[in-house]
């Protein structure tokens, strides 16, 4: 049973990430999975639910991957951040921020509140990754911490956009400029 569940939260990811959240509806996920819409139903008994259940996911794959790097240098870390970016853009996806930003205003409050704890946490991890970085030297750039990380998590929201209209190219072209203007 667990597995049914696991995979209508990856099925239900992957069209957030693709189409947008609402854009799908519970017989596009399972049809492909070859279930009934009431076992979809049984797991998640509102589309709601199931939304809850996709930012939940994405936040422990966050702050597992958090956790990984926490002991390499902040650059590092920074750049497994864009990684996992990169890794959207090659499946061209976009990111949980960014697929559920555009429908914000008609999600349930309950998946607001979520998204909006979700995305202060990221903004938070890169204001406190950047802040280490520039005591050690190894970031430089003007303006807050905070403000920076701003512009970065900003920039490769919008990265993975523009990837789907112009090409891949645009996501590496502004990755790298990110890093080339606080390195």
């Amino acid at each position: 049973m667990q597995d049914t569940k696991e995979k209508i939260v990856g099925l239900a990811d992957q069209l957030i990430k693709t189409k947008g959240f609402n854009s799908f509806s519970y017989k596009d996920i399972a049809d492909p999975l070859a279930i009934r819409n009431a076992a979809v139903h049984y797991y998640f008994p509102t589309k709601a639910d199931l939304g809850m259940a996709v930012i939940d996911q994405e936040i422990n794959f966050m702050n597992t991957g958090i956790a990984n790097w926490e002991t390499l240098p902040e650059d590092q870390q920074l750049r497994h951040l864009i990684a996992s970016f990169e890794n959207k853009c090659n499946r061209h996806m976009v990111c949980i921020m960014g697929s559920l930003s555009p429908d914000y205003n008609t999600l349930p409050e309950n998946m607001q509140a979520r998204l909006r704890q979700f995305s202060a946490s990221v903004i938070a991890w890169v204001t406190k990754c950047l802040e280490n970085g520039q005591k050690k030297g190894i970031f430089h750039f003007k303006g807050t911490a905070g403000d920076r990380a701003l512009l970065i998590v900003s920039n490769l929201l919008a990265s993975l956009l523009l990837s789907r209209v112009m090409g891949e190219t645009a996501f590496e072209n502004i990755s790298k400029q990110l890093l080339d203007d606080i390195l």
